[in-house]
């Protein structure tokens, strides 16, 4: 009964591997990725919003300083209100990458709406107090620079059921620009992105 037993694990072993090698993985060409949708959020729609929302941004002349000087960026609260559990530093950092290339702004990781991204600017400042370091390398007291701009948004998503039996997914990419001292905006961008496909799909 035993060598039975050991007989059928070990088909059933091999049917695993069996199958598991039948499925090819393969590389993404992220620059012409030609796969199929899908109903939720994938790279391909990070990289559109946030490429739009900074050609437009550059369009509008809103970072764009007088002395020809960068405009300080501080990253406000970016809110999911979608159904999926998703990160939306996917697409901050896209944007924040863009807008440094652009040599028109200059982003702080020392402010922020949920704290400091990098704490060491402070933490480093902490050693004014240690007499074991040289203190002529300890940074001095009002050398950090304080926002000029905030970017804030929310990624929202509508579900609509279709007569047919479809179901129609619109993800809305809400983004604006304000000048801190003023608390005005100066810039607002709207994308939006649609799938259609069955309704059995799930977009989360």
């Amino acid at each position: 009964m035993k060598h039975v037993t050991k007989i059928a694990l070990s088909a059933i072993l091999a049917v695993g591997v069996m199958s598991g090698c039948a499925d090819k993985t393969e590389r993404i060409d992220i620059h012409n990725d030609k796969g199929d949708q899908v109903m939720g959020l994938d790279y391909r729609d990070f990289n559109q919003a946030a490429g739009e929302a900074v050609q437009s941004m550059l369009m509008s002349g809103a970072v764009d300083k007088k002395n020809g000087d960068r405009y300080v960026l501080a990253i406000s609260r970016i809110t999911n209100d979608t159904m999926q559990h998703i990160d939306t530093d996917q697409l901050i950092k896209k944007i924040r990458v863009e807008l440094l290339k652009s040599g028109k702004v200059v982003v702080t990781t020392a402010v922020g709406a949920n704290g400091p991204e990098d704490k060491m600017s402070k933490q480093a400042r902490e050693l004014r107090k240690d007499d074991e370091f040289n203190q002529n390398t300890v940074q001095k007291k009002g050398t950090m620079s304080a926002p000029d701009l905030s970017l804030s948004g929310k990624i929202l998503q509508r579900n609509v059921a279709m007569d047919d039996g479809k179901q129609q997914v619109e993800y809305y990419f809400m983004l604006s620009l304000t000048e801190i001292k003023t608390g005005l905006a100066w810039w607002e961008g709207e994308t939006i992105i649609g799938k259609r496909g069955s309704g059995k799909s799930v977009s989360w």
